[in-house]
């Protein structure tokens, strides 16, 4: 009796094949992606890798067939409707902006995160022209 949840087992999904990228000529453009090892294009990632990198995507997932399940349709489509609203709140393009109204529907708003202290916008040397930005961004420019 699944009821419509993940399994909590290991799947084995996403396995990536190497194959190095191709120039005009066939061969490695070393200017743009610099040397290679031989060890990058021979060894595989660790069968965690996709998973890991897949953590919060999953999470959410299975949040949503929790949430169907229990209260009913109406309510992922809602909080996915609150999300996307809260996804396209922004400030101008030159200042930062800390997305607290999403933090908070995602319940991400308690956990300090390496981008929340190292990567912080207004920590940065350079800022940008206003109206250039703007601009930019309206497809003005």
């Amino acid at each position: 009796m699944s009821f419509g949840y993940p399994s909590l087992r290991a799947e084995k999904k996403g396995e990536a094949e190497i194959c190095p990228s191709q120039g005009h000529y066939g061969v490695q453009d070393r200017l743009v992606l610099g040397p290679s090892k031989a060890k990058d294009e021979l060894a595989s990632s660790h069968p965690l890798e996709f998973s890991e990198s897949n953590y919060h995507k999953n999470e959410e997932q299975r949040e949503m067939a929790m949430l169907r399940n229990i209260q009913g349709l109406h309510a992922p489509l809602r909080l996915q409707m609150e999300q996307k609203a809260a996804r396209q709140i922004q400030r101008l393009p030159c200042l930062p902006s800390s997305n607290i109204a999403l933090d908070t529907l995602t319940g991400r708003e308690d956990i300090i995160e390496f981008e929340d202290v190292l990567n912080a916008p207004g920590d940065s040397e350079v800022m940008g022209n206003t109206h250039i930005m703007v601009e930019k961004r309206l497809g003005i420019l």
